[in-house]
C-alpha cells in the first residue's frame, strides 16, 4: 500500500512541475494575446483586435445583450456598438487570474474600462482560452 501511495505523490509531483513547466511560458503568451487585443483596439482597428478570438462559429460571446455565437457576427456587433475610434475610446484590462484548466486551456478573469470623451465603461469579463495550432485564441468571452 506504501509503493502504491508514494507512486501515486511521484505521479502528481511530475504532473504539477510539468504543468509549471508550460504555465510560464503559455501565461506570458495569453498577456501578449491580451495586450495585442488592447493595443489593436486603441489603434481603432476592431479588425485587427478580432484576430484574438477564435474564427469559428463556435465562438461564444456572452454581453449584456445576451450570447452571440460566431465570429463573423461578434465583428460585426463590435463594429455597430463602436462605429469609430471616438466611441472606442481609451481601453485598459486589469488581469486578475490566469489559471490552467489543462495544458491547451485557460480560464482569464479580469477588469476592463474605456475611456471615452463623454464618459467612461467599464466592467468584468471571464474568458475561456484554448491553444489552436500553437496560438492561444479566446474561444468564450463573458463581459459585462
Amino acid at each position: 500500500m506504501k509503493k502504491i501511495s508514494f507512486l501515486i505523490t511521484i505521479g502528481a509531483l511530475v504532473f504539477t512541475l510539468s504543468a509549471f513547466g508550460q504555465t510560464s511560458k503559455d501565461r506570458a503568451a495569453i498577456l501578449a494575446l491580451l495586450e495585442k487585443q488592447r493595443s489593436d483596439w486603441n489603434a481603432g482597428d476592431i479588425p485587427a483586435y478580432m484576430e484574438g478570438y477564435w474564427k469559428s462559429d463556435s465562438l461564444l460571446f456572452v454581453g449584456k445583450s445576451g450570447p452571440t455565437y460566431g465570429w463573423q457576427k461578434t465583428l460585426d456587433n463590435y463594429k455597430k456598438g463602436y462605429p469609430d475610434k471616438a466611441t472606442m475610446g481609451y481601453l485598459t484590462f486589469g488581469i486578475k487570474k490566469i489559471s490552467f484548466l489543462t495544458n491547451e486551456t485557460a480560464f482569464v478573469l479580469g477588469s476592463w474600462n474605456v475611456k471615452q470623451d463623454k464618459g467612461e465603461l467599464k466592467g468584468y469579463f471571464t474568458l475561456l482560452i484554448r491553444k489552436m495550432k500553437g496560438n492561444w485564441k479566446v474561444v468564450v468571452d463573458h463581459s459585462s
